[in-house]
């Protein structure tokens, strides 16, 4: 398949990728959906604003990145009140998370200014910060002085739902024999090796890895995520402009 597959470069992407590693390009989630909306790539590991903003694709049902409660990789990290906040800078590689943390603060009754940033080294510096994915998590494991406002908590406090961050996004316009089941068993296969995962992996530690991928990352799009799906879509329709789509999902059976 010569890579025409994209992915997210994190931990919480391994188990999904098991076993095709070698066919799949890595890359940051802003730049893989451009890729895939551009059709360099048949299918991509994609944030769930690119399949809702663009009206292109196929989601793989029964796959996912998504989280039930505290997701650990995506939070606000904030020095002052919430409601004192004029500007959060955000890391512009997940727009999942920054139209998410849009319908947080909306929830709120918040309108921030957010603005963007790129240098994860000099994060502490800012009062207010939206962080995301390995990145994110190296912030925690170090000293700050920041409150924590975990994305996917404040979802589930506010819906009482699961959030879904990522899905498997496939062009309908590019038919691939057998690409459906290859990334639907590849995330069976990862499941099932998902030990080994957390033993043979590279990033972090042991027990942060365990944790995270055992209790803060859940890997189903089942009938409660795809609700979760649908609430999103409604406050984002309040939130930002331009048509809002919902998934179409395909099966691998």
């Amino acid at each position: 398949m010569n890579k025409r597959i994209g992915s997210v470069p994190y931990l919480n992407s391994a188990p999904l990728t098991f076993g095709v590693e070698n066919k799949i390009e890595f890359l940051p989630p802003s730049q893989l959906a451009k890729r895939l909306r551009a059709g360099d790539f048949v299918a991509g590991l994609v944030s769930i604003t690119e399949v809702l903003h663009h009206d292109l694709y196929d989601v793989l049902d029964g796959v996912a990145v998504a989280c039930d409660g505290p997701v650990r990789s995506v939070f606000l990290a904030h020095k002052k009140p919430l409601e004192e906040v004029d500007v959060i800078h955000c890391d512009t590689a997940s727009l999942s998370s920054i139209n998410l943390l849009k319908v947080i603060l909306a929830h709120r009754g918040l309108v921030p200014r957010l603005v963007p940033f790129d240098n994860y080294s000099r994060a502490d510096e800012h009062s207010a910060i939206l962080l995301i994915g390995n990145p994110g998590i190296e912030f925690l494991s170090r000293p700050h002085e920041h409150q924590i406002l975990d994305l996917g908590q404040a979802w589930k406090e506010v819906t009482g739902l699961p959030f879904v961050f990522a899905v498997w996004a496939i062009r309908r316009d590019q038919n691939v024999p057998g690409l459906i089941q290859m990334l639907f068993q590849a995330k069976k296969k990862g499941e099932a090796k998902l030990t080994d995962i957390i033993k043979n992996h590279k990033d972090f530690d042991f027990e942060l890895r365990n944790s995270y991928l055992r209790e803060n990352i859940k890997f189903e799009l089942g009938d409660l995520e795809k609700k979760g799906v649908l609430e999103f879509v409604s406050r984002l329709r309040q939130v930002v402009g331009g048509p809002i789509f919902l998934p179409n999902y395909v099966s691998a059976n």
